[in-house]
């Protein structure tokens, strides 16, 4: 079973970027568009691995309290363009604790450094300079942490979530 762990998106900042997607397509970007429902932030990609309850007991030992993010800029990179989240420490903290949780109980994942973004295309394609779009500075409250599951379907990519934690006090 293929698993992830992510923030998913309040509806306000899916139709943000729904509308940024929109905007590329509208410039002449082709590309393999991400759909709206599996728009998300991964905060660690594990890959194969067979105990999502083992998973989910570790992401409950890491506790945070509600934080918020905002999306921030817009860019290309390794064959993506990606959307942008604002610099922030309640983020980066809660993934180095997470990460480092998972390595003491030797779950693998991918150790890349984080580098939070939305991928919104893969393997772009357009004619002339790479566009510019302005992405809205649009926030949301994190209040849950979701382990994903990823399963190829006929149309693409198919994200479940297998469970979640909540935010304490949230």
């Amino acid at each position: 079973m293929r698993l992830f762990i992510a923030i998913q998106f309040s509806d306000n900042l899916l139709n943000t970027l729904q509308t940024a997607q929109n905007d590329l397509r509208n410039c002449g970007v082709r590309g393999n568009y991400t759909k709206k429902e599996n728009l998300h932030l991964t905060l660690a990609f594990i890959g194969d691995y067979p105990d999502p309850d083992q998973v989910l007991d570790i992401m409950e030992t890491v506790s945070f309290e509600p934080f918020s993010i905002r999306l921030s800029g817009f860019g290309t990179f390794r064959g993506i363009f990606w959307a942008g989240i604002h610099e922030n420490t309640a983020l980066k903290t809660y993934v180095r604790r997470l990460r480092h949780a998972l390595a003491e109980n030797a779950i693998p994942f991918d150790k890349k450094r984080f580098s939070p973004h939305i991928t919104l295309v893969r393997k772009p394609v357009w004619q002339h300079t790479p566009p510019e779009i302005v992405i809205p500075e649009q926030k949301m409250t994190v209040r849950s942490i979701s382990l994903m599951r990823s399963d190829r379907g006929k149309n693409g990519m198919i994200y479940t979530e297998v469970g979640r934690i909540d935010a304490i006090h949230s």
